[in-house]
């Protein structure tokens, strides 16, 4: 049964807000009181979300295989120990993560992508793929450019995915040792402030992902340890996280004070979501004959894409379609609702001032340049409410992130 694991950051997200604080991802640290093993420790990685986890098929067995030596301490934390067997759990729960998502894929997908769209030999390939299968009407060819174009999105996809999984493989180890050492030294210091998360807290957490997973809370383990991981690794990162945020929340809610003025330069620099924007756009169109076939076609996308490498700007458009006998247009302000797809897709993910490559449609072969964007709700106070919980997360962050490097530094680790 497939798991959403975007539940995990969904429940991590919203119990920081409640709390007023955000989930700390641990930082640099500095040299600790006793020798480390490496001379220079790397610095500690970015604590990966819990949610970006996209499932594989279970390990051969069902079953967790301890190796021989696995309880062997491999590191002191202020003479509390770290086993091999925790790093390895820890290990595997980060490589189960990277299997795509999140930010970082996104904006890989969106460079990779602007690299594609821009490539000429994207263009020449379809081309090819016009002669290759005899189109012969317009509406032939926009359906072959829209699975062209689906066809070049999903190997991209699989391609960034299988990327990722070995790269979090590779480094998972490191990250491993870096994320239990630092919630090794937030639950120490959680228990000097008592605020320790219960047992029957963490529970309830996990059993929320796992009902909306539709599996109960012991189904839920047994499928996690069918994929190598025992769900007590999930758990001791939801209690570290839960604890460290009631202590940055006791020691730091009074200093966060967030201004109106604040709020109002946060919105007005925030990206909307897609159905919360309108694009400015204007066209170029090439019209076709009312009887075409894929020679006339290809000519016409040929002759669009040699009026695009003419384009600098917006305010080159009418003039380049009327050295050209072309049509222009100057659309204004669209919902992205209203354009088409592809069309609709590469505006949303394109950067203003930029044209997109010649597509076919009903009226011809079309050149569209995204010219700008405008948020089209407003700043409604839900918009500013999101706003200002966003910069009171910010700035637990900042403290909290502090809090955590001054601490690390005053441990005392030891890497066997």
């Amino acid at each position: 049964m497939p798991v959403n694991f975007h539940d995990l950051i969904r429940t991590t997200a919203a119990l920081a807000l409640c709390a007023g604080v955000a989930v700390v991802t641990p930082c640099a640290a500095k040299e600790p009181k006793r020798q480390q093993a490496a001379a220079n420790p790397a610095p500690a990685a970015e604590n990966p979300g819990t949610g970006n986890v996209e499932l594989v098929n279970p390990a051969e067995g069902g079953k967790i295989t301890r190796r021989k030596g696995a309880q062997g301490i491999a590191i002191l934390v202020n003479d509390e120990p770290i086993t091999a067997y925790e790093i390895e759990q820890r290990a595997s729960f980060i490589a189960l993560q990277s299997g795509g998502g999140g930010a970082d894929f996104k904006a890989k997908a969106e460079a990779r992508w602007k690299s594609i769209v821009q490539d000429p030999k994207t263009n020449e390939r379809f081309k090819q793929l016009l002669e290759k299968n005899k189109v012969q009407t317009q509406e032939e060819a926009r359906a072959l450019q829209t699975k062209y174009i689906k066809e070049l999105q999903g190997n991209m996809v699989a391609q960034l995915k299988k990327e990722a999984r070995a790269g979090a493989v590779s480094g998972s180890k490191a990250k491993a040792e870096q994320e239990l050492i630092e919630e090794k030294i937030k639950l120490q210091e959680a228990r000097k402030q008592n605020a320790v998360t219960e047992d029957a807290d963490v529970d309830k957490i996990i059993t929320g992902i796992a009902e909306r997973n539709k599996m109960n809370l012991e189904q839920f383990g047994k499928h996690m340890q069918g994929m190598g991981v025992d769900i007590n690794t999930m758990k001791a990162r939801f209690r570290a996280e839960m604890s460290w945020r009631e202590v940055v929340r006791k020691r730091f809610g009074h200093l966060i004070a967030i201004t109106e003025r604040d709020v109002d330069d946060f919105v007005a620099t925030t990206v909307v979501a897609d159905d919360n924007v309108e694009l400015q756009v204007q066209r170029i169109t090439l019209p076709l004959p009312s009887a075409v076939d894929q020679s006339v076609i290809a000519q016409r996308i040929a002759e669009a894409d040699a009026l695009a490498q003419r384009f600098q700007g917006c305010g080159s458009m009418a003039e380049i379609a009327s050295a050209a006998g072309a049509r222009h247009e100057d659309l204004g302000l669209r919902k992205p609702t209203t354009i088409p797809e592809p069309t609709r897709s590469l505006l949303l993910n394109a950067t203003e001032g930029s044209l997109l490559p010649a597509s076919v449609s009903a009226g011809g072969i079309e050149l569209w340049a995204l010219c700008g964007r405008k948020s089209a709700g407003g700043q409604d106070m839900s918009r500013r409410e999101a706003a200002g919980n966003e910069l009171r997360q910010k700035e637990f962050d900042v403290l909290a992130q502090k809090h955590l490097k001054d601490l690390r530094q005053d441990a005392a680790i030891e890497i066997r």
